[in-house]
């Protein structure tokens, strides 16, 4: 009787052998908020739950995931699992941690597949290959985006070892997220674990032989090798006379400021000289030169110009949109050779493109692509063999990770390890029929998203029972559901839409909050790469905030943000004094209260308290309340302003600070 899709079936099975029953289901107004958070990052409006609740019908639920998945906001939730996995930042770490030009285009493209819901199989092909396919669009191009978002050294000491850095960067994500393997572990030697000799790994690196490094040392080389118009030229020569004008302005502007740098540039020393190859050097360089060299007018004017040359260069006409793409060395890649211990000057014996011989398909037969095109087509043969039907890990690998976004880990614990050093699966027929539906619906995540909440397992209850501790204390049955605390980016919006700030604004590059002068004095150069958002941007939601690897967002930090340099398949989840310290005493919790407060007094007047506490704990909670509940929030109000002498603007904020302090505001029941 408790079986309502197969699913359930495949869990019964196995607790009832360990002697085990599910749990009761969760109540309506927990099951409403785990489906908003787990669909879409954000809680439900109190619209929305009194709708629920008052909705008998046995498809009031399926009408709201019906809802969750075609808004926009599905793809922000779910665009941040890929995001994780293709450890996605905008800048590109070491000292310098340059900013990636235009790679925000590439978290747009994720947003926007998935809420269109392209077929995963498709996607795959796009990030991989996505310049290789035949009658390649503008996203085909954005999606190659994949291979720059990775650590960049602009200055190796060994610039041909750094190379096979990058690849076996590439190679160690691609292999992890899209097939759950560790191939990266065979780079210098042969898996200990898992049956993948070195030359495997050598193999699979010569798909990806051709391609050319993010740049080579300066801004310049950047954009020859990473930077395309995503145009196409048809379109491109439709908007030629305002391109040509856009041009001739550019070129003006660069040549009074080559005027203006002419004046000090003899000045510089060596270590000068190789610093002001960067932009964000020009003007401290030139600074130093008021008023010896150039008086404090010039400065100014050199400031002007540098801000005009900026826009101009961000804000291009629609034909020379460009995005930061892969490109490669031309239709003949380098030849690959095993490399002992990995080392890039000690090659061994050559290799062609392969695949893992463990999993028994012939090698490929890469055919040349038409002229037009600059590369080997070397990608496109593994990303069409990572989407084959017969690819045993593809589609495992992935509704793996789907279930993992729901029931808070994996049917394999380990999603990006299917190996021997991974966790076994606890339900290994339930991923087989998860990815045998996943394949026969077209490759798609929306169908399988709702065949998963709808279950009857994804709606148990999180209470415990001393039967299931004591025989499985790790869940590892699902005998109930497991609570969770919210992602770092949850708890930021969850304040910006509790109190009724959130800006939903979608798209465009990415944002600023303010970050403590204290914080950013931890960078060599304190501060640098980091903007100054208006407040209606700073109200956006957390995915569209600036990644710095070296400036990391303190909120998002405390809270468990993504590690970038590598894919990151799991979010820790700790509980720690910072915490505490950033919900009770930070800036940004205490700017968010005083807005609350705002808001509260904008609905109802200034001197409505019980009206206040209801509101606020209402859109906070998102269930009905107690009376006592309301109460406890009157009194508290009330002591403050007659015992501590508080006014009442300041003690309806003071409330609204405990309000958002709450661990029912940031737990999942």
């Amino acid at each position: 009787a408790w079986v309502k899709n197969p699913i359930d079936a495949f869990l019964l099975a196995k607790l009832e052998k360990a002697g085990l029953a599910p749990a009761a289901p969760a109540d309506k107004p927990a099951l409403l908020r785990r489906v908003y958070y787990n669909l879409i990052g954000l809680p439900p409006t109190p619209e929305a739950v009194r709708a629920f609740l008052a909705d008998e019908s046995p498809q009031a639920l399926e009408k709201v995931v019906d809802e969750l998945l075609d808004s926009p906001q599905y793809g922000e939730r779910a665009g941040r699992h890929w995001l994780d996995l293709v450890r996605y930042a905008e800048s590109n770490s070491y000292e310098r941690d340059g900013t990636k030009p235009f790679v925000w285009r590439y978290r747009d493209y994720v947003i926007r597949s998935l809420n269109q819901d392209k077929p995963y199989d498709q996607f795959i092909l796009e990030q991989l290959a996505g310049d290789e396919l035949p009658e390649r669009t503008a996203d085909h191009l954005i999606a190659t985006g994949y291979y720059r978002l990775g650590t960049w050294q602009d200055e190796p000491v060994d610039r041909v070892q750094e190379l096979y850095e990058d690849l076996d960067d590439i190679v160690t994500t691609t292999s992890q997220v899209f097939l759950g393997l560790t191939l990266n572990c065979a780079r210098c030697h042969d898996h200990k674990l898992d049956p993948l000799p070195q030359r495997d790994y050598y193999r699979f690196m010569a798909f990806f032989h051709g391609i050319n490094r993010y740049g080579v040392r300066n801004r310049q080389s950047v954009a020859q090798f990473s930077l395309r118009d995503i145009m196409a030229p048809r379109e491109q020569a439709q908007h030629q006379q305002e391109v040509q004008s856009h041009l001739k302005q550019v070129v003006q502007i660069e040549k009074q400021i080559a005027a203006i740098e002419k004046r000090v540039v003899g000045d510089f020393q060596p270590v000068e000289k190789e610093d002001f190859k960067f932009e964000q050097h020009k003007i401290p360089l030139l600074k130093k030169r008021v008023p010896r060299l150039l008086s404090q007018q010039q400065f100014k004017q050199y400031v002007e110009l540098k801000k005009k040359e900026k826009k101009l260069k961000n804000v291009k006409p629609v034909a020379l949109t460009q995005a930061l793409c892969v490109t490669e060395t031309g239709r003949e890649p380098r030849k690959t050779f095993i490399l002992a211990r990995g080392n890039a000057h000690a090659p061994g014996k050559p290799v062609e493109p392969g695949f893992p011989e463990v999993l028994s398909f012939p090698d490929p037969v890469i055919k040349p692509l038409p002229p037009e095109k600059k590369t080997s087509g070397r990608r496109l043969a593994l990303a069409r063999w990572i989407v084959d039907r017969r690819n045993p890990l593809t589609a495992r690998v992935m509704v793996n990770r789907l279930w993992q976004q729901h029931f808070g880990r994996g049917i394999v614990e380990s999603p990006n390890n299917f190996g021997f050093q991974g966790t076994a699966p606890t339900h290994p027929e339930l991923l087989d029929w998860l990815a045998t539906q996943f394949v026969e619906g077209g490759w798609k995540l929306k169908p399988i998203h709702k065949l998963i909440v709808l279950s009857n397992a994804y709606q148990m209850s999180s209470q415990s029972r001393p039967q299931g501790i004591d025989k499985d204390p790790e869940n590892k049955l699902f005998w109930r559901f497991n609570m969770r605390r919210l992602a770092a980016e949850e708890i930021r919006d969850t304040v910006l839409a509790v109190n009724g700030s959130l800006n939903p604004k979608m798209f465009g590059p990415s944002i600023f909050p303010d970050i403590p002068a204290e914080v950013k004095r931890g960078q060599s150069r304190p501060g640098e790469g980091w903007g100054n958002s208006t407040p209606e941007e700073k109200a956006r939601r957390s995915i569209y905030i600036h990644s710095k690897r070296s400036l990391v967002f303190p909120f998002l930090a405390a809270f468990d943000g993504p590690d970038t340099d590598t894919t990151c398949p799991i979010r820790f989840e700790t509980t720690q004094p910072t915490q505490a310290l950033e919900m009770f005493n930070g800036p940004f919790a205490h700017r968010q209260a005083t807005v609350f407060g705002n808001y509260l007094r904008k609905q109802l007047g200034p001197e409505d308290i019980r009206g206040h506490v209801k509101l606020a704990l209402g859109r906070a909670l998102q269930r009905p309340l107690t009376g006592e509940q309301v109460e406890q929030g009157v009194r508290f109000i009330e002591r403050l302003q007659k015992e501590q002498a508080v006014s009442s603007a300041n003690a309806l904020d003071y409330f609204c600070l405990v309000v958002l302090n709450l661990n029912e505001l940031i737990y999942l029941d």
